[in-house]
């Protein structure tokens, strides 16, 4: 089956974009997700799985911020999202951060869909318990916590790890879920700690 002049064109240019190199794939990615959520008629559907895997690919490449404008752009279709924008537990993303020196602060925010205010001030609770908080909310389980915790302040003796491991198992899941809702909800400037 011959592909249509006017999706034959579209495809041209979109495998064109792809050869531009990293810095087009977020405007590639977001075009291609564009297309695949308002499909046009003229395009056939066998066309469908090729951008699918172009889609996929530019998103592995792109930002974290423009990941989250392709899962926004793509929410109309969450099958479609999950097959393209796997999610990696937010657990990993944060461990990883604190151990590689990236900025932990924007990590968290991200994760947790958060401003940087409030990431700050979740992450300058010297006793943990914020972030124990945030953690629990953000579905972010106990060996993910524990190891970013220790990660943050690797200077905390036994006891003191082992007792902020408990604190973390007696936070109520509904509990956790509404104070993290709250400080997404909680404006930049009032963000500073209480």
């Amino acid at each position: 089956m011959s592909v249509p002049t006017a999706a034959s064109d579209r495809l041209s240019h979109l495998l064109e974009l792809a050869d531009q190199g990293p810095a087009l794939r977020a405007a590639l990615a977001e075009e291609v997700a564009e297309l695949l959520t308002h499909w046009p008629d003229d395009c056939p559907q066998q066309m469908r799985g090729m951008c699918e895997s172009l889609l996929a690919k530019c998103a592995r490449d792109v930002e974290p911020a423009a990941r989250a404008r392709l899962r926004v752009q793509l929410h109309s279709d969450p099958g479609l999202s999950a097959r393209v924008l796997p999610r990696e537990p937010a657990g990993r993303i944060l461990v990883e951060a604190a151990r590689s020196g990236v900025n932990i602060c924007d990590a968290l925010a991200a994760t947790l869909g958060l401003d940087n205010q409030t990431a700050a001030m979740i992450l300058r609770d010297a006793c943990g318990e914020k972030l124990a908080m945030a953690c629990k909310g953000g579905g972010i389980g106990r060996a993910a916590f524990s190891a970013l915790a220790l990660t943050l302040h690797p200077c905390r003796d036994a006891d003191a790890a082992f007792a902020l491991l408990d604190r973390f198992d007696a936070i109520d899941m509904e509990e956790a879920r509404g104070t993290l809702r709250a400080w997404r909800a909680m404006p930049a400037l009032e963000s500073e700690p209480v």
